[in-house]
Formats: structure tokens, C-alpha cells, sequence
């Protein structure tokens, strides 16, 4: 489609409500934990994945099955929501889905660092981005850090990545790639958008609060890691909560951190998310609850103005914790873990 000339937000709107009905409810979820893979499969194959889990049932089983499933489907379906779209529509969709790109360089990254095979970095790799098959079989072939940034070189993360490099080495910890991963694709993704219409106005305040949650939750990784790192060198511009100075002064203190956030104006939207946090004293849980406020909050802007991309936005939320949800009970499963165990691992709102 083109990215020039008039949008069509009435159709792709009308096009995605359909496909968000069709996610699995949390009532699904509590269903899976109960069964094992080839259940999982079974029931992903009478859902929106039955073509997924056909095509590839005769040569993947088991969690490598549903990992497989998953990842093709969500490509195909943000593939589809392009193909809807025209215009400036088309344009702001294409953007936000390079943080399928800024996932597979973090993902990539984090394989090499923990020694795991190419299969299993590969199985992780979600293809909705704009990378090409060819950049992504060089950051498969990569045999270190370093090569994977010199892969990187021609793209939106390569002078960010070179920059952070020296911090990674004198820390050990993947805090300062990954920061700097999350830092290019919001600031490119801001770009030159500006909020001249009510339906922008809500995009621009999503993305804002986007990066606000960012910056939390990059403050409080870096004040965990124990890293002699200025949180303010990975700040990401563009967010209203923070700023650089006001973040690394917080970075080192988890508990005046939290209260800055329960004080600003997402506090009511972040509540659980906040109290999940000082009754967990557990990150994960903190950032898995941060990815329910932010759904919640992109659902809330959407219902002010359905004729927006935020509606768009909000299922591609949506969908991501779909799969990440449905991958997580599967890897559960096989290692082991109690349904109980597994509920903690999962974004339910």
C-alpha cells in the first residue's frame, strides 16, 4: 500500500476489532495451564492458529510447535493490518512495528551472552519487523557481541549499539545494549510526528506513556544490575514522567523510584502494577504488570477516538501478550512448573 496520500481508519479499525474478539480471553489461558504441549497444540489448532499449527505440525512438535505457530501468526496477522492500510495510516503502523526489529537485535543479543544455539535464538526471532532474511541470518551467524553490532552497522541501532559497547564491557551486564536498543526505536519512532489532530494528539500521548514506562522500567533494571552505569546515558527522550536528571537520581533508590511513579499522573493506571511490585519485590512481576497498565491505558485512548491508530496500536499490544501468554505456559509446561507457578509468569488483566 502506499505510505503517501489518504488514510483509512474507518476500514482497518473495522478489520482489527474483528481479529481482537478472536484472542484468547483469560479464561483461555487458565485453561492452557492445565494442559501439556500437544494440548496446547491441539487447542491453538481449532483458534485463530489452525493454519499455523497445520502447516507446521509435520515437521515440529511439542513447544517448538507452538513457539513456531505463534511467531508465523503474529507476523501474518501485522502483515495483513499493512496490507489494509494507506497513507499516513499505513505509515505510523509500519513504524511502530519496528520494535519487531528492536526485539530480534535484543534477542539475538541476549543468545549470544548466554551461549544458546542458533536454533534456539532463531525459534525467538519474530519476522514483523523490516529486517530482511538476509540481516537476520547475519545476526544468527554471529559469533559474538561485537559481530553482532558490526551486523548491525547500516541500521537505525548500529551507532547507539557502538556507543554502548565500552559499557558492556567494563560491566559484563547486556543493561547498556538493551537500553540503547529500546532508546533508538522510541526516539525514531517519535520522529517528526506531531500532534496536530485529536487522533494524533492521543497516538503522540500513548507514545509518550509508552516511553514514560520505558524509563521505569530501565531505571529499576539498571538500579538492580548493581552496574556503575548514569541511568541518564540511556534515557529515552520524549516522555512526560521523568527526566534525564530526575531518573538518575531516582535510578538508585527503588522505593523514592516507585513513589515518583504513584505520585505522577499514571498512578491510578499503575497501581497494581505498583503494589504487585512491593508485594513481589520481584522485577518480572513488576514489568509484566507495566504491560498490562500500558494495554489498559492504550484501550482507554482508543474508545476516546476509535477513527485513530490508537485502536490499531492497542491490538498490536494485544496481540504480543496473546503470544508472549501462550509461550510462556508452553515453556512452563516443559520445565516443569506448577499451574500456579505458571499464572505469575503471565499478563492477565
Amino acid at each position: 500500500m502506499s505510505t503517501t496520500g489518504s488514510s483509512n481508519p474507518e476500514y482497518v479499525n473495522a478489520r482489527v476489532r474483528s481479529r481482537r474478539a478472536s484472542l484468547f480471553s483469560d479464561d483461555d489461558y487458565r485453561k492452557l495451564v492445565r494442559m501439556g504441549p500437544a494440548e496446547i497444540a491441539r487447542f491453538m489448532e481449532e483458534s485463530e492458529y489452525e493454519r499455523e499449527i497445520n502447516a507446521l505440525g509435520s515437521r515440529h512438535s511439542g513447544v517448538d510447535l507452538i513457539e513456531y505457530a505463534l511467531n508465523r501468526n503474529l507476523a501474518a496477522q501485522f502483515e495483513d493490518i499493512l496490507d489494509w492500510a494507506d497513507g499516513r495510516l499505513y505509515d505510523l503502523i509500519a513504524r511502530y512495528l519496528r520494535k519487531f526489529d528492536a526485539w530480534n537485535v535484543k534477542t539475538v543479543i541476549r543468545g549470544v551472552y548466554s551461549g544458546a544455539s542458533r536454533d534456539d535464538i532463531e525459534t525467538d526471532l519474530i519476522r514483523a519487523g523490516e529486517f530482511d532474511e538476509q540481516l537476520l541470518t547475519r545476526l544468527l551467524d554471529a559469533g559474538d557481541i561485537e559481530a553482532v553490532i558490526e551486523a548491525l552497522d547500516r541500521t537505525m541501532f548500529g551507532p547507539a549499539l557502538e556507543d554502548a559497547f565500552e559499557d558492556y564491557e567494563e560491566t559484563g551486564v547486556l543493561v547498556p545494549l538493551e537500553n540503547a536498543v529500546d532508546r533508538t526505536f522510541y526516539e525514531n519512532l517519535l520522529g517528526d510526528i506531531r500532534a496536530n489532530s485529536e487522533a494524533l494528539s492521543l497516538y503522540v500521548e500513548f507514545l509518550e506513556a509508552e516511553i514514560d514506562f520505558r524509563n521505569a522500567r530501565n531505571a529499576l533494571r539498571l538500579a538492580r544490575s548493581g552496574a556503575d552505569i548514569d541511568p541518564s546515558e540511556y534515557y529515552i527522550e520524549g516522555g512526560r514522567l521523568f527526566s534525564a536528571t530526575e531518573l538518575a537520581a531516582l535510578a538508585n533508590n527503588q522505593d523514592e523510584l516507585v513513589n515518583a511513579i504513584r505520585e505522577s499522573t499514571y498512578g491510578d493506571d499503575l497501581s497494581d502494577a505498583l503494589r504487585e511490585l512491593e508485594e513481589a519485590e520481584s522485577l518480572i512481576a513488576f514489568e509484566h504488570a507495566l504491560d498490562g497498565a500500558l494495554l489498559e491505558y492504550a484501550d482507554s485512548l482508543g474508545g476516546v477516538f476509535p477513527l485513530s491508530v490508537t485502536p490499531v496500536i492497542s491490538f498490536i499490544l494485544a496481540k504480543e501478550r496473546e503470544v508472549d501468554n501462550i509461550r510462556a505456559i508452553a515453556r512452563a509446561k516443559e520445565a516443569g512448573l506448577s499451574p500456579e507457578e505458571i499464572e505469575q509468569e503471565l499478563v492477565i488483566i
